[in-house]
């Protein structure tokens, strides 16, 4: 017992553990979890909703708790060792999850509970968990004969283990590349706080000149303000070419691996691909709705995104004689561009948006709309010391939530944004158990003489990773598989991408966008200059994440038997996407993490479509008022407190009173008027 993943915590006791406690503890989960489970087919009493369904649903509390916060370390802040557990503890936890899945008596049980569910008169919330539950075990095999059961536990493990290896080579990946530059004339272009940022990281590793590595906040600015075409070229290719070098880090064959691992999986189900088998629990429902979806959207952005390259082409031509635009080029013209067309660059708003006051922004607009309350707080273990930690209350003052935000890149971390969870919010033994919520980001580190400051993209993303984080505070459920972010994965982007309307808005700009150094109020003219460019080069953003969500269901939505070459295959799916020259160094799919080693695959097209729900949603805010607390307190009833309790188009019908349609979104977008 001196593992203190083994005593009761509450907060997580990062200071306590060590990298060796992990695996005993998780042995030791599994072990409890087995017994909860064995508890229950062994009862001799009838199933029952309440000792089967109620019972299942809180087995394996310790378990879930460990692995919560093993894995997000292996994500915040991971080292060898930690990798090493992940390798040798993700086979162990898929065979437990297959024990469970494929155990045929218990099985038994819940679908007794299930034939009877007409008569128990459960409420929405208990038919929904029966459900879920019992499709849970029908879709992943509990009817399988032996042999294909001890096949699907064979497929699984290895998918398991392949998944994390993908995601350790790309991490790797972005590790090992660095460019140092040791002439002025290199980093011309740069910002100021780029250039002092880039120096302050080579003087870090005991070098002289300025040191850009893959890291979002280094390699983005370089990308869009260096003059140097050459050396841009060189952090593309790297950048591009991650897990394609035929090296020890290749992921071209882990990706070929892990797609036919998913075929196989599906047909082993009983399904015609890996899409229809993850799409039948999706708001989309099948394959030909998400190509529908996809092919309609690219039907109206392709014409826009091609007049917005011609353009970008001639500008290029006429600037500095471009002759060929690449993809390199992309993200340096567009910024003069659109510096040239709205006399505005992310250099004179990053002095309106330092870290510390953005985050007091989100705060004020969770407090506006939903009355909720953040208190910093010293006395939480914290698993870097640059984590901040916050108690969250409601306007009586009750615990809402404990909230960790973690906002700048280290060498453990990967890269990206994301929200997680270390403990689910329930309700057990009348008690509402509430949340711990946790946001990670790579944003522009402080430096000797500025404090953070972001660009408008970071501080969209900051919001889009507080409205998750929103989703899984403001929960309020009774079972901890319904709760929060526990939703459709096509509806889980809603409440992340609704938020980022309010940074487009006047009236919440001005509550934190203020001059780091004067205090002065962002200007008017600035906040019209935002709102006027953010249509900007939008028929080019779309297609790009339409080519994303084409590439995922060419990988998943068909049988990949026949792809042998991972780059041929992309540049076929890219041929109705693409607008720059293919660059053959360089290939997406081994490193497209999101549905290689997250939870996206055949869910990427959810961007768009929760797009489409959160245009509608930010509608109706914006015919009532931005901060009308009715409607918020709509939005919090109806989707961010309900979890995945209910269907959710009922639940957002019930926000908006009507069903979603596309037209709110290519509005938006400026691709139709």
């Amino acid at each position: 017992m001196n593992n203190p993943l083994l005593k009761p915590f509450d907060a997580a006791p990062f200071s306590e553990i060590k990298s060796d406690h992990f695996l005993p503890a998780i042995k030791n989960g599994i072990s409890i979890a087995k017994k909860q489970v064995d508890a229950i087919v062994s009862n001799s009493e009838p199933p029952s909703f309440s000792n089967t369904i109620e019972a299942l649903e809180y087995c394996g509390e310790l378990l879930d708790r460990v692995t919560s916060v093993f894995f997000n370390l292996n994500s915040a802040e991971t080292n060898e060792d930690i990798q090493k557990i992940a390798q040798e503890a993700s086979p162990l936890l898929s065979e437990f999850s297959n024990d469970i899945a494929l155990n045929l008596d218990l099985f038994k049980r819940i679908e007794v509970v299930y034939t009877q569910k007409e008569s128990l008169d459960l409420n929405p919330e208990q038919s929904r968990l029966l459900e879920k539950r019992y499709k849970s075990f029908s879709r992943n095999g509990a009817n399988l004969p032996d042999e294909k059961k001890e096949k699907l536990r064979e497929v699984d493990k290895e998918l398991s283990t392949l998944s994390l290896k993908f995601g350790e080579n790309v991490l790797a990946e972005t590790n090992k590349f660095e460019m140092l530059l040791t002439d002025e004339s290199d980093v011309a272009g740069l910002p100021e706080g780029a250039k002092e940022a880039a120096k302050s990281m080579a003087e870090a590793k005991g070098k002289k000149g300025w040191l850009i590595t893959l890291d979002y906040p280094s390699y983005i600015p370089f990308i869009t303000y260096a003059d140097n075409r050459e050396l841009r070229k060189k952090l593309a290719l790297a950048f591009g070419s991650k897990g394609f070098h035929n090296d020890d880090l290749d992921n071209q064959e882990i990706v070929l691996k892990i797609a036919n691992l998913r075929h196989q999986r599906a047909l082993l189900l009983g399904y015609s691909s890996h899409a229809d088998y993850i799409l039948e629990e999706r708001m989309a429902e099948t394959p030909d709705t998400v190509f529908s979806f996809l092919n309609e959207i690219l039907e109206k952005a392709k014409p826009a995104a091609e007049r917005e390259f011609k353009q970008l082409a001639s500008y290029a031509k006429e600037l500095d004689g471009i002759d060929h635009l690449q993809k390199w080029d992309g993200a340096y013209y567009s910024e003069k561009l659109k510096q040239k067309l709205f006399d505005l660059d992310d250099e004179k708003l990053k002095p309106y948006f330092k870290l510390e006051n953005v985050i007091e922004g989100v705060f004020t607009v969770a407090h506006k709309l939903f009355g909720l309350q953040f208190k910093e707080v010293n006395n939480v273990d914290k698993y870097h010391e640059e984590v901040k930690t916050y108690h969250v209350t409601d306007t009586e003052g009750n615990f809402v939530s404990l909230f960790y935000a973690d906002f700048h890149p280290r060498p453990g971390k990967r890269n990206g944004a994301w929200m997680t969870s270390y403990k689910s919010q329930m309700r057990k033994n009348d008690k509402n158990i509430r949340p711990h919520v946790s946001i990670v980001c790579n944003f522009t580190k402080p430096t000797p003489s500025k404090p953070s400051l972001l660009t408008f993209n970071e501080v969209t993303t900051l919001f889009h990773e507080f409205g998750h984080a929103l989703h899984g505070m403001l929960a309020n459920t009774t079972y901890p598989g319904l709760s929060g972010t526990s939703v459709y994965w096509d509806f889980v982007e809603l409440p992340s991408q609704v938020l980022e309307n309010w940074c487009y808005e006047k009236e919440a700009l001005e509550l934190f966008a203020k001059h780091y150094e004067t205090g002065e109020i962002i200007p008017m003219e600035l906040v019209e200059k935002i709102k006027e460019s953010a249509t900007f080069m939008e028929g080019m953003a779309t297609l790009r994440q339409l080519s994303f969500g084409l590439l995922d269901m060419s990988w998943h939505a068909q049988d990949p038997g026949s792809i042998k070459d991972v780059k041929a295959h992309e540049k076929t799916t890219f041929s109705a996407t693409s607008l720059y020259p293919n660059v053959e160094e360089n290939c997406m799919s081994t490193a497209f993490s999101h549905i290689f080693q997250g939870g996206y695959s055949a869910g990427y097209y959810s961007y768009k479509w929760a797009e489409v729900l959160d245009a509608d949603a930010f509608e109706y805010f914006k015919e009532n008022g931005i901060f009308n607390r009715e409607i918020a307190t709509k939005f919090k009833d109806h989707v961010l407190s309900k979890g995945g309790t209910e269907n959710p188009m009922t639940l957002y019908k019930r926000f908006r009173g009507k069903e979603p349609k596309p037209e709110a979104l290519l509005k938006r977008a400026g691709l139709i008027k």
